[in-house]
């Protein structure tokens, strides 16, 4: 996942798993050139959003594993990784990753939306569920929208 590498970057090259949000910025538009400032900041939010980062103080932490994480020589990311992903968004990725064929979850989740009457993002989430595939941290925002 190309915001995964992206985030990961700054931490690899430090060594370290908690960097200044200044540092991580400027690691990713100076040191890297991939990113203007505002871009990395924005990157800052939206890692956060999906989990990938948290803030302590003014310091950012990575809450997976950077080392683990390869950053293909050549690596740059795509614009794309700064637009935050709906919940649908989230969810059929999360299924993609796990070997599901994208239009075949698509179907399925709408289908299930049309039986139960739900928001695409609950039957998507119902779906995922379904066939094994870890969305907890969707879930939530499924129940949220849900609610709205």
């Amino acid at each position: 996942m190309s915001l995964e590498a992206a985030v990961a970057a700054p931490f690899r090259d430090r060594g370290r798993e908690r960097l200044g949000e200044g540092e991580f910025v400027v690691a990713l538009s100076l040191d890297r050139d991939w990113f203007t400032p505002d871009q990395a900041k924005r990157l800052v939010d939206v890692a956060a959003g999906r989990g990938l980062l948290s803030r302590e103080g003014d310091d950012l932490v990575a809450e997976f594993d950077p080392a683990g994480v390869a950053v293909p020589d050549g690596f740059v990311p795509d614009e794309s990784v700064l637009r935050e992903q709906s919940t649908f968004e989230r969810v059929l990725s999360a299924l993609t990753d796990a070997g599901v064929e994208k239009q075949t979850a698509v179907a399925a989740i709408n289908e299930r939306q049309r039986e139960l009457g739900v928001t695409i993002e609950a039957a998507a989430v119902l779906y995922a569920r379904g066939r094994g595939v870890a969305v907890g941290d969707v879930a939530g925002r499924a129940l949220a929208e849900l609610e709205d």
